[in-house]
């Protein structure tokens, strides 16, 4: 099993409901094989550095994954066929992968994930409160008394 990364560039004019599929049958083929995806990114629309097929600009995702040569074989079969993909690249990262420790840089990048995802929630409630401070700050200095009606206001 080698670890391998794929650039693919999607014909620009396709929908995210498009392209969804074209990634549903890469994961079904990794199944398949016995492979894995360590890594997916979506880097989105970009200027192309020439026309491919016509095209000025192109939809890039990278696929960093682990899994045998015929798997890599097999996708790059369905990415000559299928239109939706207009140029694509493979190019083998590393020939013997440490897979437990990839497994362990995948554990701690989705942990990573879900503690920037807390701080962003506790960061918007921090937020949220902040603001509901000042527009009572405000409502006390506009009047000399503030109705049990206007503090209900603010918790809605």
């Amino acid at each position: 099993m080698r670890r391998y990364e794929t650039f693919i560039i999607y014909d620009p004019d396709l929908s995210a409901e498009q392209r969804a599929p074209v990634l549903d049958r890469i994961n079904e083929q990794m199944g398949q094989f016995n492979g894995f995806m360590v890594e997916l990114d979506d880097w989105g629309s970009r200027k192309l550095a020439y026309l491919i097929k016509k095209k000025a600009r192109g939809h890039y995702v990278r696929m960093d994954y682990c899994g045998p040569s015929d798997m890599v074989n097999e996708m790059e079969r369905f990415f000559r066929i299928d239109d939706r993909i207009i140029k694509y690249m493979t190019v083998v990262v590393d020939k013997e992968p440490n897979l437990d420790a990839i497994k362990e840089e995948m554990a701690a990048a989705e942990q990573q994930k879900k503690e920037a995802a807390e701080a962003a929630a506790a960061a918007v409630a921090a937020a949220e409160a902040a603001i509901g401070l000042a527009i009572l700050v405000v409502l006390f200095r506009s009047r000399s008394t503030i109705n049990v009606a206007d503090l209900d206001t603010l918790k809605g």
